[in-house]
C-alpha cells in the first residue's frame, strides 16, 4: 500500500546550499534510495546521488539520514513513522561536490600510505600456512565495504579539518591492524601507524563501530590492539629487544617515499597466502 512521504533533501554545491522540501509517493518495503530515485525521476531530475549496487556491498550511497550516517540502500522507510519527515544530507566530514555527493578522495590518499602485504617466502613445498584462528581474525577486517561512515563520524577529523593531514581514521587503522596481525607478513607497520597515521590521536569513543553496516568491531578488535602493539614496541624493553632479533626488523626501515612507491611482485599470486591446511 502506497503513501506520500515527506522528504527534506540538501541541495547545493561547494558554494553552498539549503534543505528543500518534497512530497514523494512511495510503496511499502522500499528504502530511502528508492524514494530518492523516484524524486529524481519525477521532480528533481538534476539531483546528484552516488550509488551502485543497491545491495549494501559497494558502500557508495553513504549519507546522513535524520542526522545519522547510514547507507541509503539499506535504510528502510518502515524504520520511520509515516508522518515523519525524512531529512537526507551529504556526509558532513567531506567536501560537497553536488547535492548528496561528496569528495571522499581524502580516503584514497590515506590508502596509498599503507604498505602493501609483503609475505615471507613460501615453505619448501611452495605453500604458505597459517593457523585457522589467524584466518578467522583477518576475515572480520576484510568485510569492510569502504562506505567511509566510520570516517565520517570520527570527531578527530569531523570537527577538526586541520587533523586530516596527520590522521588516517578508523577505516585505515583497520587496515593497519589487518596487515600487522597477519602471521605471514614481513612489514612492521607499528611505527607508521603512530607517526604517519596518527593512531595516538584516537580516543576510542567507539562511534566508528556504532555506524559500521558490516558490524565490524573496529575499536575493540583493531584500534585498541593496534594501540597496544604500538605502545609495546616503543616502551616495553623485552618487546623492543625481540624486535631487533626477529625477521620483521631485518627489513630496511620504510620511509614515507618507500611507502607510497608501488611494490614489485615477483611471482604470480605472491600476495595471496594459502589458507590453513
Amino acid at each position: 500500500m502506497g503513501y506520500d512521504l515527506s522528504m527534506r533533501v540538501w541541495r547545493g554545491d561547494v558554494n553552498g546550499g539549503s534543505l528543500v522540501d518534497y512530497t514523494v509517493p512511495v510503496e511499502e518495503g522500499e528504502v530511502v534510495l528508492d524514494a530518492l530515485h523516484r524524486l529524481q525521476a519525477t521532480q528533481a531530475n538534476d539531483l546528484a546521488i552516488r550509488w551502485n549496487c543497491k545491495a549494501g556491498k559497494c558502500g557508495s550511497c553513504s549519507a546522513e539520514i535524520n542526522g545519522r550516517p547510514r547507507l541509503m540502500c539499506m535504510t528502510r522507510l518502515s524504520t520511520f513513522d509515516r508522518n515523519e519527515t525524512i531529512t537526507v544530507t551529504p556526509l558532513r566530514t567531506f567536501p560537497v561536490i553536488k547535492d548528496l555527493v561528496t569528495d571522499v578522495s581524502y580516503n584514497y590518499e590515506k590508502a596509498k600510505e599503507v604498505p602493501a602485504f609483503a609475505p615471507a617466502p613460501p615453505d619448501p613445498d611452495g605453500k604458505r600456512r597459517m593457523m585457522q584462528e589467524d584466518v578467522e581474525r583477518g576475515q572480520e577486517f576484510r568485510k569492510c565495504i569502504e562506505c567511509f561512515l566510520c570516517q565520517n563520524v570520527c570527531h578527530v577529523i569531523r570537527d577538526h579539518e586541520e587533523n586530516k593531514r596527520a590522521f588516517a581514521g578508523p577505516r585505515f587503522f583497520l587496515r593497519y591492524a589487518e596487515l600487522d596481525m597477519h602471521p605471514l607478513d614481513t612489514h612492521d607497520r607499528r611505527e607508521l601507524a603512530q607517526s604517519m597515521a596518527g593512531i595516538g590521536m584516537c580516543n576510542i569513543t567507539k562511534c566508528c563501530t556504532e555506524v559500521c553496516p558490516e558490524n565490524i568491531k573496529i575499536t575493540d578488535n583493531a584500534i585498541i590492539p593496534m594501540k597496544e602493539r604500538v605502545v609495546d614496541r616503543k616502551y616495553d624493553p623485552l618487546v623492543w629487544l625481540g624486535s631487533k632479533i626477529f625477521r620483521r626488523d631485518q627489513r630496511e626501515k620504510l620511509t614515507p617515499e618507500q611507502v607510497r612507491a608501488p611494490r614489485k611482485q615477483t611471482t604470480a599470486g605472491a600476495q595471496s597466502p594459502e589458507p590453513a591446511q
